[in-house]
C-alpha cells in the first residue's frame, strides 16, 4: 500500500503532466500505476487508503451462534466424533437432517480450536530429514548412472 504522502506527490505529478501535454494514461503508466487506481484515489481525496478500514457487510449465509454451537453439538456426539465432515455431513443426509455444508463444518472446526486429528488412523508423524553430508573421504557413495538408455535401443551412455 502506497503512503499518504506518496499518493499526494503521484497525483501531483500526473496532474503536472498533463498540464504540460502528456496524456493521464500515460502519465499513469511511468508510474505505475493504472488509470482506475488514480480515479479512486480522486474520488477518496487522494488521502489515506480506505481498503483496510471499510466496513464489509456480513455475509447473507453466514451462520448464526446458535447454528455454530448445533454444529460443535453434532461433531462432538460419539457417532461423529471420530469422522471427518465429509463423512459427517453425508451420514447427516442419510438421516434427513441438514445443518450446514461440509466446508462450513470445516470453517467452525478451525473456528473453534477443532480442526485436530480426527479418526481411528495413527496421527501422521513428521518424517526425518535424511540427508547425506559428508565431513571426510569416503563417507558418501553414489550410484553410478552410466547404464542410463540412450536414444537407440541398447545403446548406453
Amino acid at each position: 500500500m502506497i503512503s499518504a504522502s506518496d499518493r499526494e506527490h503521484a497525483l501531483t505529478l500526473i496532474q503536472e503532466a498533463v498540464a504540460a501535454g502528456a496524456r493521464e494514461a500515460a502519465a499513469c503508466r511511468e508510474l505505475g500505476l493504472t488509470q482506475r487506481t488514480l480515479q479512486r484515489w480522486r474520488k477518496q481525496g487522494g488521502t489515506v487508503d480506505g481498503r483496510p478500514h471499510a466496513k464489509r457487510p456480513t455475509p447473507a449465509n453466514k451462520l448464526s451462534d446458535a447454528e455454530e454451537q448445533q454444529v460443535l453439538e453434532v461433531l462432538q456426539q460419539p457417532p461423529y466424533r471420530s469422522l471427518p465432515p465429509s463423512q459427517i455431513v453425508p451420514a447427516l443426509a442419510d438421516e434427513g437432517t441438514y445443518i450446514a455444508s461440509e466446508s462450513s463444518f470445516y470453517r467452525v472446526m478451525h473456528k473453534f480450536n477443532q480442526q485436530l486429528h480426527r479418526g481411528r488412523s495413527k496421527k501422521r508423524m513428521p518424517k526425518p530429514i535424511t540427508s547425506k553430508a559428508a565431513s571426510g573421504p569416503n563417507e558418501v557413495w553414489l550410484c553410478d548412472i552410466t547404464c542410463v538408455p540412450g536414444p537407440v535401443i541398447g545403446l548406453f551412455f
